[in-house]
């Protein structure tokens, strides 16, 4: 097997290293070496470890090393998992006391959205099935076009972009009771940057969906009646 040497291969050297080189130090200050006579009359040597005969200071200095070279691997794997990543999901579930059609209504008053999602900075509708967003995306400003693909009332809207960031979603409403509707929201994405991708793997997107979702709650909670509806049919698209 050929083995190259290449920035990511001696960045996994050196934290293995670091490791190797933390354990050694620690071994190498609890070995005593002796040596006696044997019945035969030879020269023998004796290695023995010792526990407890480090010094604080020395055992602290390996320890340090050992993680060191530990943060190294997790920080290497980390980033691998981040390179690799190219779609996320987020799934949440709320439920609404309200009925159905109002909060299917509430929903497809889209240019609404900033009152209740906190990153979104504006919505326009440019017809019946098409939108344009304008967002903060981890921590600067995207704007893209998104088509929804299906439409159906008190039950179900899909959308995807046709723009900007890789999205595509759903949002799902189901009778629980006559006053009480559960939500659910679905999106998959793909992250562009670095940051992005950070964000995505430490949920900060699956946290912020949950907050709009709380938020979405609150204000047709509060109204007790949708601000404005839509109720116009969009047929799946293939």
């Amino acid at each position: 097997m050929q083995f190259e040497f290449n920035k990511s291969n001696t960045s996994w050297i050196a934290a293995a290293a670091a490791i190797a080189g933390g354990a050694a130090y620690m071994l190498s200050n609890r070995m005593r070496v002796g040596a006696h006579l044997s019945p035969t009359n030879e020269l023998v040597f004796d290695r023995t470890v010792e526990v407890g005969r480090m010094s604080p200071s020395k055992a602290l200095a390996g320890a340090m090393t050992i993680a060191l070279g530990g943060y190294l691997v997790s920080q290497l794997a980390s980033r691998r998992q981040f390179s690799s990543s190219t779609e996320s999901t987020v799934h949440e579930i709320i439920d609404v006391e309200v009925p159905v059609s109002t909060a299917y209504n509430q929903w497809t008053q889209f240019e609404e959205f900033p009152r209740f999602m906190a990153t979104v900075q504006e919505v326009k509708q440019i017809d019946d099935s098409h939108l344009h967003w304008r967002a903060n995306v981890a921590g600067k400003t995207k704007e893209w076009d998104a088509e929804i693909t299906e439409q159906v009332p008190d039950t179900r809207i899909a959308w995807r972009s046709t723009s900007g960031p890789k999205s595509w979603g759903e949002v799902s409403f189901e009778k629980i009771r006559d006053n009480r509707t559960r939500v659910t929201l679905q999106m998959y994405y793909e992250p562009e940057t670095a940051d992005e991708k950070i964000g995505s793997a430490l949920g900060g997107v699956k946290l912020t969906t949950k907050g709009n979702l709380k938020k979405f709650k609150s204000l047709v909670e509060a109204r007790g009646v949708e601000s404005g509806a839509w109720r116009g049919e969009i047929a799946a698209q293939h």
